[in-house]
């Protein structure tokens, strides 16, 4: 295809996924990504940051460089505020005080979600407040996160927070022992060990997912560092023999709730966004092949609008009869579906325009002449969960069954696995030739040796 001919392809989201379908979009489409904020940060690896704020500095770059310059995709930096069914995305960029109207002939939703549950707009220090809405009524109106400064200010405004509690020696309560909650904890107790540090949870253990010996070693990590922990307790801050239940009967001098997601997905139609799920719904409905639904979750909204990784439902089907069951909302997951995401639009293209022309000609048998179906990936069954910075457990080949996985990995040689992942992954992101070559046959792999996708994948 020549410049003139290529089509538009939209894409809602810098991240993970939408840094993944640029880089694998551009040959052969015209690219632009949007996003809210000025900067990529590795949310994984967000929570050192507030406890060593230096540490944001190898997690974060500016978008515009890397895409118009390395990439050479279009970025506009501004929020997306309705996405029609008439191929247009209402957009107000960040300097502007009206919307603008763009047109595109494909769409990849990859805006990703928040981590604050209770939060009417799912605020929380783990993702920047970034939507206009929620700025307005969020907890720190001082601070436009929309900028890279602005979330650089506010980490070293809760790192100072944290230092002047732990010259108090003050108590501190961590409320979800999920993989946040634990790494939370521990990064606070390595970094400020003279806080009183307590964490709690409402199942019978922590990081409940995950096998037992995952669980216990991160306990007994816990216990060993002085960090108390109680299993079965109800989060109930205005009920006094909760507190006594714990071990803290004035309450704390400052408390973190970290538990579970919150879907941010306001530009969408409400048909489209589903009535439950975790935070209280709104995730988009998709079908096997990553199109857009609406509430049904079987008719399809726009055949060329596809919703991937963390914004999207996560399973297809309803239990105990999944057609696909529930992914994790984590990265590997996203940049899967992204690339499933990528391949269909370039079926869905061939299908209407004719094969891609190459520098000899038309390479036959480049996609597939239909749209496949997507899979539980293998990777959605990773988990790496630090317990400060020198020590980890891995645990692979985890699914949907609670218990499953096996911890393959632990202590100093976890820490290091996960330290070189968020290294080179965030150098890919970046668009450096390491972390490329690093990460590329990761999803680009010519067999499927392991989960549930086909042994070929075509992908």
């Amino acid at each position: 295809m020549t410049g003139a001919n290529k089509r538009r392809v939209l894409l809602i989201g810098g991240a993970f996924s939408g840094n993944f379908c640029a880089r694998d979009l551009k040959k052969h489409f015209h690219v632009t990504v949007v996003d809210a904020k000025e900067f990529f940060e590795y949310t994984p690896g967000i929570l050192r940051c507030f406890v060593k704020p230096q540490h944001f500095d190898a997690l974060s770059f500016t978008l515009q460089p890397v895409y118009e310059r390395s990439m050479g995709v279009k970025f506009i930096w501004g929020e997306v505020k309705t996405l029609t069914a008439n191929n247009t995305a209402i957009i107000k960029p960040i300097y502007g005080t009206d919307t603008e109207t763009i047109g595109f002939d494909y769409c990849i939703i990859c805006a990703g979600c928040n981590f604050g549950p209770f939060h009417k707009w799912g605020e929380s220090l783990w993702f920047p407040t970034i939507h206009e809405a929620a700025r307005a009524e969020g907890s720190w109106p001082h601070i436009d996160e929309r900028y890279i400064e602005g979330r650089r200010r506010h980490i070293l405004e809760e790192y100072q927070k944290i230092s002047d509690l732990a010259d108090k020696n003050a108590t501190l309560l961590v409320v979800g022992a999920g993989f946040i909650g634990v790494e939370w904890v521990t990064e606070l107790q390595y970094y400020f060990p003279s806080l009183e540090l307590t964490i709690i949870d409402f199942l019978p253990r922590y990081l409940g997912p995950l096998p037992d010996l995952a669980a216990e070693y991160c306990e007994n990590y816990m216990q060993d560092v002085g960090i108390k922990t109680f299993y079965n307790k109800k989060f109930a801050p205005n009920d006094s023999a909760f507190w006594e239940s714990i071990e803290m009967p004035g309450g704390p001098d400052c408390q973190y709730v970290c538990i579970g997601v919150k879907a941010s997905n306001y530009f969408m139609p409400p048909e489209t966004l589903s009535k439950v799920g975790p935070g209280g719904g709104g995730w988009i409905y998709m079908n096997k092949h990553l199109q857009v639904c609406k509430d049904d979750g079987n008719t399809v909204w726009k055949e060329n609008i596809f919703a991937v990784g963390d914004c999207n439902f996560g399973c297809i089907g309803s239990h105990p009869n999944w057609i696909m069951p529930p992914i994790p909302k984590i990265s590997y997951p996203g940049e899967e579906q992204a690339l499933h995401a990528c391949k269909y639009i370039e079926i869905l293209d061939q299908q209407k325009y004719g094969a891609f022309k190459h520098c000899c000609g038309v390479l036959p048998g480049s996609v597939p002449k239909k749209l496949f179906d997507t899979w539980w990936p293998w990777g959605a069954g990773m988990f790496a969960t630090s317990l400060g910075p020198h020590d980890a457990c891995f645990v692979l080949a985890a699914n949907e069954q609670k218990g499953s996985g096996l911890l393959i990995n632990w202590w100093i040689p976890a820490a290091l696995q996960k330290e070189l992942i968020e290294t080179t992954k965030v150098n890919e992101c970046k668009n450096g030739l390491i972390g490329i070559l690093i990460w590329h046959f990761v999803h680009h792999t010519p067999l499927n040796l392991f989960g549930r996708g086909p042994l070929f994948p075509m992908v």
